[in-house]
């Protein structure tokens, strides 16, 4: 008996589709963002309280717009400094791809330390993460008609859901107008197997340990309220690697806007503005060149989030002195 993922009648869209989810199955596990900036916690532990700020993030990422199944993934970040030497930070995450669904929360702390113009982050995470199969049935449709449920393969109702720990590590440099970021995520590679209705068949999954380098740079203009924030964002499974360029342009800290490209086929436009001197928003739409052009409506990401600072200015000391008696 096959199945098919999706109720649908044109032979390459199914043939596409199970290219593509194929292709994610076996290479990378971590999601991928166009504001990857925004992100940067989820993958970099190091990165906790580096804006010597209270900030906030959440994230919602909709791939392949208008495509059943397609990936869905919404994070919510937190990261805060402690004094001037520690940084601690939340990250939760949930995706969910076709009946596959994973949810991660993580502890992030950092211990910053001053080098040369800059400080470093030295950051390890550690948390729970959940991977279920969600057997809907609705979402199971046998190609002749039968039952899902006559399909030994079928993960069982009392193994479609399994917690296991995971941990990171990385290491986050930043100074005023450069930073740079290298961690790794999924350092345990933890497997986890989900049993068949019948108990006859089990399928093993493994965790991939996953590895990122990240590196920007605030380039001003002649115009003080002009600049421009080049950065690199490489994800690497250690088989698959993916690269993504950002250009950004800012006026005034106030609205940014650019462009991204993305070596698995995407070019993406973002743009995003400040609200009320503290609250952030921006939009990204990818625009996706490949042969699956035709089956969606693009990829979008919302963004919001918010910066606090909460240090204190001190009172001037006041003193006299004999020189102005």
């Amino acid at each position: 008996m096959r199945y098919t993922v999706f109720n649908m009648g044109k032979k390459s869209l199914f043939l596409a589709i199970f290219m593509v989810v194929s292709l994610l199955l076996k290479a990378q596990q971590d999601p991928q963002f166009t504001q990857n900036m925004y992100t940067q916690l989820l993958t970099n532990p190091g990165y906790a309280g580096s804006e010597d700020k209270i900030c906030a993030y959440a994230l919602q990422r909709s791939q392949w717009s208008g495509f059943e199944g397609a990936p869905s993934i919404t994070v919510f970040n937190v990261d805060a400094a402690i004094k001037n030497r520690l940084g601690l930070g939340v990250s939760l995450e949930n995706d969910e791809l076709g009946f596959d669904k994973n949810f991660k929360i993580n502890l992030s702390i950092a211990y910053k330390q001053t080098v040369g113009n800059g400080k470093l982050g030295i950051g390890i995470k550690w948390g729970v993460a959940n991977s279920a199969i969600d057997l809907d049935g609705s979402e199971w449709i046998p190609s002749d008609g039968g039952n899902a449920s006559d399909d030994p393969a079928i993960p069982d109702d009392g193994s479609n859901e399994l917690n296991f720990l995971d941990f990171g590590f990385g290491l986050y440099y930043k100074t005023q107008n450069v930073y740079l970021g290298i961690s790794s995520t999924h350092l345990l590679g933890s497997e986890f197997e989900f049993s068949s209705m019948e108990g006859t068949a089990t399928t093993k999954v493994a965790l991939k340990r996953h590895y990122y380098i990240t590196a920007g740079y605030n380039l001003p203009f002649a115009n003080p309220l002009l600049e421009f924030k080049p950065n690199i964002f490489v994800q690497s499974d250690g088989i698959n690697t993916q690269l993504a360029i950002n250009a950004l342009f800012e006026y005034n800290k106030k609205i940014w806007g650019g462009v991204s490209l993305r070596t698995d086929n995407a070019i993406s436009g973002i743009f995003g503005l400040e609200l009320f001197n503290w609250a952030k928003v921006s939009y990204s739409y990818d625009f996706i060149v490949s042969d699956l052009i035709g089956y969606n409506n693009g990829t979008h990401e919302i963004m919001m989030g918010f910066c606090l600072d909460v240090k204190k200015d001190k009172t001037p000391e006041k003193y006299k002195s004999i020189r102005f008696l």
